[in-house]
């Protein structure tokens, strides 16, 4: 019997930081349960190394899982279950059967290590009710 993983995307404007820390606890907390991918409308060069310290305190080292900004592709909205947009407002593609949800986050865009520590446990609170509500165990 082959069991399906949800297909998770997240979104936002560079996929430098609130979309990578999302993406990064997901695979941190899910494993191999979820098929997680970010990606961004106008991608930066390099992520937030800011968000990569942050991230690192927790335990989430972005750089060993390869993270890097993307550009968003329509391809990856149509493959997956779940697109969570963070403040790409309407130039992320729409698609009937595609599950959206926005969640609204400062930006850690030119913030220091102390507002990027609130909002990565943000989304660290926010994928982890997403795994509930997908109905994925935690594999930490």
């Amino acid at each position: 019997m082959v069991e399906s993983r949800p297909e998770v995307l997240f979104v936002c404007v560079h996929n430098a930081g609130r979309s990578q820390m999302a993406a990064g606890f997901l695979m941190a907390h899910a494993g191999d349960r979820v098929v997680v991918r970010s990606a961004g409308t106008a991608p930066a060069n390099e992520l937030n190394p800011v968000v990569i310290e942050a991230m690192a305190e927790r335990g989430v080292d972005l750089t060993a899982m390869a993270a890097r900004p993307k550009r968003l592709e329509e391809a990856d909205v149509r493959a997956s279950d779940v697109v969570i947009t963070m403040g790409c407002g309407d130039e992320c593609p729409f698609f009937p059967g595609v599950s959206y949800r926005d969640w609204v986050l400062e930006d850690p865009a030119g913030q220091g290590i102390e507002v990027v520590r609130e909002i990565r446990d943000e989304v660290e609170r926010r994928v982890l009710a997403l795994m509930e509500e997908l109905r994925v165990a935690d594999a930490t």
